[in-house]
């Protein structure tokens, strides 16, 4: 499911038109990367939560080379799901 069919299922779901229920979808992924922004866990009870994880400084290798090269800390979203949703899944 891409995004402008998550936009038609909710327009569907809650009888809203398509233009309100892509303003809510909007809002909602902007309010959550605002929050991962700010160092903030956004947990959905029953879905999941999202967070900010940090990956450290390591040391790599280039491939084409094969030439040591240092790879620097960095941040990345994380999500995980509920096990409410793992049961509903499975």
């Amino acid at each position: 499911m891409n995004k402008s069919q998550l936009i038609s299922a909710v327009a569907e779901k809650s009888s809203m038109t398509k233009k309100d229920a892509e303003a809510a979808v909007n809002a909602v992924t902007d309010i959550i990367i605002n929050a991962l922004k700010e160092g903030e866990k956004v947990q959905i009870v029953g879905f999941g939560t999202f967070e900010v994880k940090t990956r450290s400084a390591r040391m790599g290798r280039n491939p084409k080379t094969g030439e040591s090269i240092s790879v620097p800390e960095s941040k990345h979203p994380s999500f995980s799901a509920s096990k409410a949703l793992k049961d509903q899944i499975n």
